[in-house]
C-alpha cells in the first residue's frame, strides 16, 4: 500500500465516522507522526552459513491517530495506524530474511514498504473493547519493536477496570504482521511451519497494596501450547530517593492439540526430552533492582526446565512471509540472545545511571552481563553462553531539536549453542503532534 493510499484511507475513514460523532469524539482525538531513523549491523563472527554480516539503514514513519469516544452510555471510536519504511542503505550479501526490511522476489531489500492498521473501539464505564490492529504488551504476548517499524497483531481485546485495584483483560489474536514485513500471517512458534489462527488469552493485575502487585495470565495457542503465568512485583521505598524492587515470574507451558500428537509442522524447534518436538517447559526468574539517586543495580537469576525450550508466539519459521522477530516478557530477552534454551540457568546483572542526577537530564546509560550454562541442544548438553549489552540514550531537552531522541545499542555474544555475534543499533527518533 502506497503513502497516498494510506492517507486517503485514513482520511475517508475519519470523515465518515465524524458525521456520526460529537464534540467529545473530535476534541479528544489525537494524532502524532513518529519518525525513526535506524541503522542495524549484526556481525556473525564464526560459522560458514551466509551472510557473515547483516548491515542495513532505513527510515520509518508512523502516523498514529486515536479518536475520542462518542457521547452516551456506550462510546464508540476508531484508531488508525499508518506505517511506512524507506530503505536508505542495503545490498546483496548484507540483507537477510526480512529482519528489518522486507525482501523482494529476488531476496533483495525492497525500496519502500507500508501497511495500514485500523482498530474499532467501544467503551462503557471503565470497560473497553478493541478489535483490529493491536500492539500488546502482556506477560504472555509482547509485540516486538526492536527495528525501524513495530510488529503488529490483529484480533480483539477487552480491558476492564470496574473493580478497584483490579484490571481484567482477555481476548483472541488471529494474525500477526512482522516488523520487517507487509504480509500478515497466522500464528506459530519457533520451528512450527503450520499456522494457527487462534490465540486466546485472559489475565488479571491485582494491586494488593500500593507497593505490591500480583499477576496471573492464561494463554492458549491452538494446536501448539497452553501457558500459565504468575507474577509478583513489590517495591520497598527505603527513602525518598532509594528503593528496592523485587520481581518474581513463573511460566508453565505445556503442549496442546497437534503438538501433543507430534504432528509434522506443529513441532517446536530445539531440544525436547522425548525428541518429538513436544512443548514441555517451566521457567522461573527472580530479579532485585536497587535504586538510589541516579544509580540502579539489577541482580537476577533465571531457570529454564529441560523438557523443551521456553515457548511463546514466534512466526519466524513460517516461510516467505518475513515474519521473523519476537519479544519475550523475560529479563534475559536481550539484543542477541534470549537465554531460553532447554535446561539453561542464567545469572544476570545490570548497572544503569540517569545523568539527570549530575545535572544532565535526558541522558541515560546502562551495561548488562548475562551468563547461561547447562544448555541442552540437539547436538550436545551442558553448553554455555554469555552476552554483554551496552545502551546509551539521550533526549534533547530544549532548543530547535527539543524532544529528538538518540540511541545506541551494542551487544556482544559468545555461545556454544549458537553463532558468536557482535551487534550495533543506532537510531534517532522524533514525534510531531498533529492534533
Amino acid at each position: 500500500m502506497s503513502r497516498k493510499e494510506i492517507a486517503v484511507t485514513v482520511a475517508f475513514g475519519c470523515i465518515a465516522l465524524s458525521h456520526h460523532a460529537n464534540a467529545d469524539f473530535l476534541s479528544d482525538s489525537k494524532a502524532t507522526l513518529g519518525m525513526r531513523n535506524f541503522y542495524f549491523s549484526n556481525d556473525n563472527r564464526d560459522g560458514t552459513a551466509a551472510p557473515s554480516k547483516t548491515e542495513e539503514w532505513a527510515q520509518g514513519f508512523m502516523l498514529d491517530f486515536k479518536s475520542g469516544y462518542t457521547d452516551g452510555t456506550v462510546g464508540v471510536g476508531i484508531d488508525a495506524l499508518g506505517l511506512m519504511g524507506i530503505t536508505l542503505d542495503s545490498g546483496t550479501g548484507r540483507h537477510v530474511g526480512s529482519s528489518m526490511i522486507p525482501s523482494d522476489s529476488d531476496n533483495n531489500a525492497v525500496d519502500e514498504w507500508s501497511r495500514l492498521g485500523l482498530t474499532g473501539k467501544v467503551k462503557m464505564s471503565k470497560t473497553e473493547l478493541r478489535y483490529g490492529t493491536l500492539i500488546p504488551k502482556l506477560p504472555i504476548l509482547v509485540a516486538n519493536d526492536g527495528r525501524v517499524l513495530p510488529q503488529t497483531f490483529e484480533g480483539g481485546q477487552i480491558t476492564s477496570g470496574e473493580f478497584k485495584d483490579l484490571t481484567l483483560i482477555g481476548g483472541r489474536i488471529e494474525h500477526a504482521t512482522g516488523r520487517g514485513s507487509t504480509d500478515r500471517t497466522g500464528l506459530s512458534v519457533a520451528g512450527g511451519t503450520r499456522e494457527s489462527n487462534k490465540f486466546d488469552f485472559a489475565g488479571a493485575d491485582w494491586k494488593v497494596t500500593k507497593d505490591l502487585t500480583a499477576q496471573y495470565y492464561y494463554a492458549n495457542l491452538d494446536d501448539y501450547y497452553t501457558q500459565h503465568f504468575f507474577g509478583l512485583i513489590h517495591t520497598l521505598m527505603i527513602s525518598d530517593n532509594q528503593s528496592l524492587k523485587t520481581d518474581l515470574r513463573y511460566f508453565k507451558t505445556d503442549s496442546s492439540g497437534e503438538n501433543s500428537s507430534g504432528t509434522s509442522g506443529y513441532r517446536v524447534s530445539g531440544y525436547t526430552k522425548s525428541g518429538d518436538g513436544e512443548i514441555d517447559n517451566r521457567t522461573w526468574s527472580a530479579a532485585l533492582i536497587y535504586t538510589v539517586g541516579g544509580h540502579a543495580v539489577t541482580a537476577g537469576y533465571q531457570s529454564v526446565s529441560d523438557g523443551s525450550n521456553f515457548t511463546q508466539l514466534n512466526q519466524g519459521s513460517l516461510l516467505d512471509k518475513g515474519a521473523g522477530g519476537s519479544s519475550l516478557y523475560l529479563y534475559t530477552d536481550r539484543l542477541i540472545q534470549s537465554f531460553t534454551r532447554a535446561g539453561e540457568n542464567t545469572a544476570f546483572g545490570q548497572y544503569a545511571y540517569d545523568f539527570a542526577a549530575l545535572g544532565i537530564p535526558g541522558l541515560k546509560a546502562s551495561v548488562m552481563y548475562l551468563s547461561g550454562h547447562n544448555i541442552k541442544t540437539t547436538s550436545g548438553s551442558d553448553q554455555k553462553e554469555w552476552e554483554r549489552d551496552f545502551t546509551l540514550d539521550y533526549v534533547v531537552q530544549s532548543g530547535a531539536l527539543k524532544n529528538v531522541g538518540f540511541g545506541w545499542r551494542n551487544g556482544k555474544s559468545n555461545s556454544e549453542a549458537a553463532r558468536n555475534q557482535d551487534q550495533n543499533r543506532v537510531f534517532m527518533s522524533y514525534s510531531i503532534p498533529l492534533l
